[in-house]
């Protein structure tokens, strides 16, 4: 019997073991860098014992650190998660060694699959069919392909390739990344298919010699090759989801396979099915599985480890539809680049449980309100998961709570699943791993433009109420407020990547809102100078204004906004989708001026090449040098045509957001 368990990682699977580890009464470690020292999932845990540094390579990679650490805590048994440590046939052999129980498959199984070129020889000799596949890129006879890490998954490490002059940086960037997130820099090169769908079977095994499949997973949605919307059970043909049952057992009982496993497929859309590989861990998606079969993976994995037999030999009926989204800190104005900093307000509702089985919305988060969200490590903050009867309605329940949840203060890409689920396309099942290449539309905001003029009053207005009800004196008069009316109140923001918004209000002596305008360059021509009048926009009566909340009549519709203030940011969720701002002080004081085409850099990170000299001259497009940060590599490219005058921060450096990476002149003169 597993007494205290270890768990070798962080964030939401941390948590989500340690929640099964509590039901069944199982004592809990947690491992954690500097940088997780307060995060959630270490005040989860009964002990915790500290890995010194920050970066993965410091601390979740250092297998003797961790077994160190279980050591000293008295852990009799470890726990690795998904990604970091988790299939490294080294970490298993040495954990067995130390004489601990090792929650997951052999040593030997995983290097069987961590050994992804080895492991489609292995299967091929089975009869499951292959994709053409090259170790050497000289060897790439037919494009495009995909470069794809061999030691690790998530989307690190691959990169598209469509011809051959782009094959060996493809190559060179892969094996860096991969290198930074999994420790083995191993590529190989595999036919690319387009249109496919993206499926998958969740197996397991026990000591008994019993290895069953536990239905199909669908996770064709992808971007940057990571999955952000996965379900269960994947809509297919029963013939087709026998003969991905049939080859996943198959795949598990050629390597003996004991514990939680996956076996990844790429269906292509004349309906043959290609073996892609198998990852020899519990996956980031596995509660799609546990709500629509009801099974605990978790728990499954603790009586396997403890040598008990499976409560299932057959792959049990799925019960209703589920969907989980990826909700990942990423700024849409940036690209979806990774985004850090401070969640000020995480908050969902209508969750029904977290981390277990819930009829409804399930949330496995990572943070909690407070949370800091760091650049060294994966950008996801939590898995939210809705169970229904049918498909259309979790689609349905799971966008509704998406677009009410209140996120503040770390932008994500909340606004992009949400237009996902709720897009006729999804509606029809018609996805594969193109489909946001596809679907462009799905990457618009969900607050259009023309209504952010009326969030930006509701902020106003909160902000107005803020400062009525800290007044020492005359707390009742409305803000602003003359006998003789004057010019108006104005109150500027910022929003999205720096563009500014002025509003202008005037309220009456009862509190009312008695005209409004807004001048900036977002929608409409400024409006005329001393006039806070603007006729293009909507009607709107202020029904009530308190500091949190503000309730407006707009064009004869009621709506209600929520208003979160954090300093000079604040943040208003309101029926159509939220905004967030940050006012600008009345009287700002200066600063000092940037040259002319500096290049910023975007989030913290470090410069791991620089690819141009001082005085050289580019072209618009040309890549200046590669960021690194949460395990993906970021171009920084010329805005346009110039000279490279400055290059402050070297090969190695590291730098802070906002950081000037480099200076392009476009006005230099080459001679």
């Amino acid at each position: 019997m597993i007494d205290k368990l270890l768990v070798a990682n962080r964030g939401e699977i941390a948590r989500r073991v340690f929640a099964t580890c509590r039901a069944l009464g199982v004592a809990t470690v947690a491992v954690h860098s500097d940088a997780d020292a307060d995060a959630p999932f270490v005040a989860d845990a009964d002990q915790a014992v500290r890995l010194p540094g920050n970066t993965p390579a410091e601390t979740y990679l250092r297998i003797d650190a961790v077994l160190d650490a279980a050591r000293r805590s008295g852990a009799d048994a470890v726990h690795p998660g998904y990604g970091f440590l988790a299939e490294n046939a080294e970490f298993a052999a040495a954990v067995t060694d130390a004489g601990l129980t090792w929650v997951g498959p052999s040593a030997k199984a995983i290097a069987a699959m961590g050994d992804k070129m080895a492991a489609k020889a292995l299967l091929a000799d089975a009869g499951v069919p292959m994709l053409p596949t090259w170790t050497d890129p000289a060897e790439v006879t037919a494009f495009p392909v995909l470069v794809k890490a061999a030691a690790g998954g998530g989307g690190r490490g691959m990169r598209i390739v469509r011809d051959a002059a782009g094959l060996a940086e493809a190559v060179a960037g892969a094996r860096r990344e991969a290198a930074a997130a999994f420790g083995d820099g191993t590529v190989f090169i595999e036919r690319y298919v387009e249109r496919g769908r993206h499926v998958e079977v969740q197996i397991f095994g026990d000591t008994h010699g019993t290895v069953v499949a536990l239905g199909v997973r669908d996770c064709s949605i992808q971007r940057r090759h990571q999955k952000i919307v996965e379900e269960a059970p994947g809509v297919l043909p029963d013939d087709v989801r026998a003969e991905l049952h049939e080859a996943a057992v198959a795949a598990g009982r050629a390597v003996d396979y004991v514990g939680a496993g996956t076996v990844e497929f790429l269906l292509a859309p004349d309906g043959q099915v290609h073996f892609l590989e198998m990852n020899t861990r519990l996956q980031v998606e596995h509660p799609v599985t546990e709500l629509t079969t009801g099974l605990d993976l978790v728990r499954l994995q603790l009586l396997v480890a403890e040598g008990e037999p499976l409560p299932v030999a057959t792959t049990p009926p799925a019960d209703g539809h589920a969907i989980e989204v990826r909700l990942c800190a990423e700024d849409p104005a940036q690209g979806f680049r990774p985004a850090t900093g401070t969640l000020h307000r995480f908050a969902i509702p209508g969750v029904a449980a977290e981390f277990g089985p819930a009829r409804g919305l399930r949330l496995d988060s990572g943070v909690v309100d407070g949370s800091t969200v760091s650049v060294h490590y994966d950008s996801m903050l939590a898995k939210l998961v809705a169970w229904a009867p049918t498909r259309a309605e979790a689609a349905r329940a799971l966008a509704g709570a998406l677009a009410r949840a209140e996120l503040h203060g770390v932008a994500t890409n909340r606004d992009l699943l949400v237009r996902v689920l709720r897009s006729p396309e999804f509606a029809a099942m018609d996805v594969d791993t193109g489909f946001l290449d596809r679907h462009p539309e799905v990457f618009e905001p969900l607050l259009p433009v023309e209504q952010l003029p009326v969030a930006a009053l509701a902020a106003a207005l909160a902000g107005a109420a803020a400062r009525r009800a800290a007044a020492p004196v005359l707390a009742g008069l409305p803000s602003g407020w003359r006998n003789v009316p004057s010019f108006p109140q104005v109150t500027s923001f910022t929003v999205g990547d720096g563009e500014e918004i002025e509003i202008r209000y005037r309220l009456d002596r009862t509190g009312g809102l008695a005209e409004w305008g807004r001048k900036g360059p977002l929608l409409t021509d400024p409006v005329a100078e001393g006039s806070p009048v603007n006729t293009e926009l909507p009607v709107v009566e202020l029904v009530t204004a308190a500091p949190d909340r503000v309730v407006l009549d707009v064009d004869g519709v009621r709506r209600a906004f929520r208003v979160h203030r954090v300093g000079s940011s604040v943040f208003v969720d309101g029926p159509d989708g939220a905004a967030s701002l940050t006012e600008l002080p009345r009287l700002p004081l200066p600063t000092a001026e940037l040259a002319a085409g500096s290049l910023l850099a975007p989030l913290p990170g470090a410069v791991t090449r620089v690819h141009v000299e001082v005085g050289q001259r580019v072209a618009a497009g040309d890549l200046l040098l590669t960021l690194e940060a949460m395990k993906l590599e970021h171009p920084v490219l010329a805005p346009a045509d110039g000279v490279v005058t400055e290059l402050p921060v070297p090969a190695g450096g590291q730098v802070e957001t906002g950081a000037v990476l480099a200076v392009v002149d476009p006005e230099e003169d080459p001679q």
